[in-house]
């Protein structure tokens, strides 16, 4: 059944807590205004904008009343949160889903020549639990969903989260889709977005858990592989036993012919996790990406499902990482995906210091930076100390650090130590193996207030991590341990809106 949403619903928009009252704001990660916030959803670019729909809460700071939350950006970095775009109605909850610009009207929803936007997402039904996948589509670049209603029911309660995309090659729709509690991916075809056909399985394979969320699965260039060689990535989500122990990211490097997924020849079944911290999850990537601009680019929600609900913000509960380009390589005779903070932020960077040639020991070196939003590149030399580490210290003596281990062995971030208690085995040190050469690495931080994201070794190493100050501002530092180290280079940049 064809239903248009209300005005009064799509004009849901959430009032702004007073300031007095509200934890300090990230600079450069997106945060809904107030309310709980998930998984992206929905990510497409279209008309100069890029649209970042996310599971939303309209109603509370917890789960619960799922609906697509709506932001739009035209730099990937400046958002402007909108009115809910897709809100719960007649006992039906809008899980996550994907969107696309249907541009030759194959669904026949376009009006006026223009092409429609169509958003793909699971509807659950709230008395039977039911999972579905609605079609709802928008003939006014987003700001209004007219919600189709069914195109694919299995009768399962655990059929979620589809990935819809066009596949040039067969000149279909393809959509990838879990069934989350078999740990596997579901491939279904279309030639108009509202008929699907199943065609193939893919899993389980690599890390499983009680269930597989949120997969995405693109073609990219293999960089350091044969002339003109490309494959496929198919990511997947898990809501527990992940590398951290909760929730994570995995992917997988294969072929797809518009039908079926297949990992290469020789891929080590062993999970590949996409980050090493506790989080990142529900990653995402924008389809439609204007022609110029070749990139694959994918955003998390940084949470974890052990905690999600209890995290101490106020008064929005949830944020996203920092966009970020993907890459794929191929280094002896292996794939390993590389993510970078897209290079807008670059554009967000205010004011510059450099220091050169910091000797380190125990006692703390301090760095020009003010506030709790920054970026650094530091390169170490990590000499006869078994750890060297940037430091951040609140007013109220609590530390969370950034660093390495003896040799560069292993770098990490350690919230052991971050703030005060509000969930069992938040406090833990996150560790990424790493492979330096001589003691000597390069780290890319990035903090904003209760996040902080670790890039090594060209982004093949990655550990996104929240934490959360007892109080009052950050004083920056670098210091070793059991030994002495070398800080060869370190560059700091302030960041906040241009």
């Amino acid at each position: 059944m064809i239903r248009t949403l209300s005005a009064a619903m799509a004009m849901l928009l959430p009032t702004i807590a007073p300031a007095a009252a509200a934890d300090p704001r990230p600079a450069y990660h997106f945060a809904p205004g107030r309310n709980w916030m998930n998984d992206p959803n929905g990510l497409v670019y279209y008309d100069g904008e890029y649209h970042l729909f996310y599971q939303y809460n309209p109603q509370g700071d917890r789960w619960g009343h799922m609906s697509w939350g709506h932001a739009v950006s035209r730099d990937l970095m400046r958002w402007q949160e909108l009115p809910v775009a897709i809100p719960e109605a007649n006992d039906i909850m809008a899980f996550s889903g994907s969107a696309v610009i249907d541009w030759n009207n194959s669904s026949g929803f376009g009006k006026s020549g223009r092409p429609p936007m169509i958003a793909i997402y699971t509807g659950t039904n709230t008395k039977t639990n039911n999972q579905s996948q609605y079609l709802a589509y928008s003939n006014d670049r987003g700001r209004t969903f007219t919600v189709h209603g069914k195109v694919l029911d299995i009768g399962s309660t655990e059929f979620r989260d589809p990935k819809v995309f066009w596949h040039a090659a067969t000149q279909r729709w393809v959509m990838a889709v879990v069934l989350a509690d078999k740990n596997e991916v579901s491939f279904y075809t279309s030639h108009n977005l509202r008929d699907w056909t199943h065609t193939s399985d893919f899993g389980p394979m690599g890390a499983r858990g009680k269930n597989w969320e949120c997969p995405d699965l693109f073609e990219l260039p293999v960089e350091g592989g044969k002339r003109g060689e490309k494959r496929w990535v198919l990511s997947i989500n898990l809501g527990d036993k992940s590398i951290n122990g909760g929730s994570g990211t995995q992917y997988f490097v294969g072929n797809f012919d518009g039908k079926s997924f297949a990992p290469v020849a020789g891929w080590d079944p062993k999970p590949h996790w996409v980050d090493w911290g506790a989080d990142f999850y529900a990653a995402a990537s924008w389809n439609d990406m204007p022609p110029r601009d070749a990139r694959r680019i994918w955003i998390g929600w940084a949470n974890n499902w052990n905690y999600a609900q209890d995290i101490p913000t106020y008064p929005a509960r949830g944020l996203m990482t920092v966009p970020r380009t993907v890459r794929l390589l191929k280094t002896a005779g292996s794939y390993r995906i590389a993510q970078a903070p897209v290079a807008e932020l670059h554009r967000w960077r205010r004011g510059h210091s450099a220091l050169a040639n910091v000797h380190l020991g125990n006692r703390p070196i301090d760095l020009p930076v003010k506030g709790g939003s920054a970026e650094l590149k530091l390169e170490i030399d990590t000499g006869t100390a078994d750890q060297v580490a940037l430091v951040l210290t609140d007013d109220k003596g609590y530390q969370t650090l950034v660093g390495v281990t003896a040799g560069g062995k292993e770098a990490f971030i350690d919230r052991t130590n971050s703030g005060p208690h509000f969930f069992d085995g938040f406090a833990a040190r996150h560790m990424a193996p790493i492979d330096s050469k001589n003691g000597k690495v390069t780290l890319h931080v990035l903090v904003d207030q209760s996040i902080v994201e670790l890039y090594l070794e060209g982004g093949t190493t990655t550990i996104t991590d929240r934490f959360f100050r007892g109080g009052g501002e950050f004083h920056w530092s670098l210091r070793a341990r059991g030994g002495s180290a070398l800080v060869r280079h370190v560059d700091v940049w302030k960041l906040g809106r241009p």
